[in-house]
């Protein structure tokens, strides 16, 4: 069963899987199937060896007025469907999770080594620094690849509510002893990617202002660097998770990520260079749930999922912004 089986992600992955031979049964709210629904889990689920988990709320929202729909789909939602996957001794998961849950990526001190830096202070947005420091020394820091073992650090409430879910799924794992995958999406984007609200990914927002004619507006200096995936690349990692052995008991997390980091200026310049729109126009603007820097390390997807991404960046981003 794959949930959210209507989104952007679940569609792909809906897809894929039933190219590759597998009996696909789709839940999502577009179709009036909640996730929240025990009753309508219990009509579905016999029969069901392995559930993909993509429904969520996503994206940073407007403000805390999202907060209850955040707990109540992203959280809520993964504990109603773990406990009917108890019922219906089912005993795999994968589950779409997010590097969100990292807060700041890895970042190195010349004096002080691996760092961690807090949330970056107002004061320092409002003046235009936005690159964090040391919060040892102060001093400034480089930026580094972050992998699975860091610790936790959400900075916004779909961050904490992705975390929550992969909580959820290891208590699930420990007491039924089955196997969770959490596959902590980098910025996917892609074909079918949702448009004009605030709760797309910034591709698609820079998509939608150029179709209107507008420079894409984009925020701090446009140097924070991410690593943008594409949609067909996640969706292939969700089926490497699916065919993988799982260990009984275990929830086990892998970054699912191109390995090539670009800023989000450069996104959005391959964007506008596409479409022959106007050049994209910084703001200095800034958004206090925003990390600075987020770059992973896709090693472990690689060699223990055989998962390495294929689109490569210029590729993917003439096809997206043609889509």
């Amino acid at each position: 069963m794959v949930t959210g089986s209507a989104g952007f992600i679940g569609g792909h992955v809906a897809e894929i899987l039933q190219a590759a031979g597998h009996d696909v049964v789709g839940l999502d709210l577009r179709c009036g199937a909640d996730v929240r629904d025990a009753a309508t889990l219990d009509t579905l689920l016999p029969g069901v060896d392995v559930v993909v988990h993509q429904a969520a709320k996503v994206g940073l929202g407007v403000d805390v007025s999202d907060l209850p729909d955040y707990a109540s789909v992203n959280v809520y939602g993964t504990a109603v469907l773990l406990a009917a996957m108890a019922r219906h001794g089912i005993g795999r998961l994968v589950l779409a999770s997010s590097m969100v849950v990292y807060g700041e990526g890895r970042y190195e001190c010349a004096t002080h080594g691996q760092v961690r830096p807090g949330p970056r202070a107002v004061d320092d947005l409002e003046r235009g620094r936005f690159e964090p420091a040391c919060p040892r020394c102060g001093e400034p820091v480089r930026s580094a690849v972050i992998k699975e073992d860091a610790p936790p650090d959400p900075r916004n409430a779909y961050a904490t509510s992705k975390l929550a879910q992969e909580h959820l799924a290891a208590n699930w794992s420990r007491e039924t002893g089955g196997s969770a995958a959490a596959l902590r999406y980098h910025n996917v984007y892609g074909p079918r990617m949702p448009r004009d609200t605030p709760y797309a990914g910034v591709a698609a927002i820079f998509r939608s202002e150029l179709r209107a004619g507008r420079a894409p507006k984009v925020f701090e200096d446009g140097r924070q660097l991410r690593d943008f995936v594409h949609v067909r690349d996640v969706a292939r990692a969700n089926l490497a998770a699916l065919v993988a052995p799982g260990r009984p008991g275990e929830s086990r997390a892998w970054n699912i990520a191109s390995g090539t980091p670009h800023t989000v200026g450069e996104m959005a310049c391959a964007l506008a260079t596409e479409q022959g729109g106007p050049s994209p126009r910084v703001t200095g603007d800034y958004r206090l749930g925003d990390v600075r820097h987020i770059v992973a390390s896709p090693e472990r997807a690689e060699t223990e999922l055989g998962f390495r991404a294929e689109i490569g960046f210029d590729t993917g981003m003439k096809e997206f912004a043609r889509s």
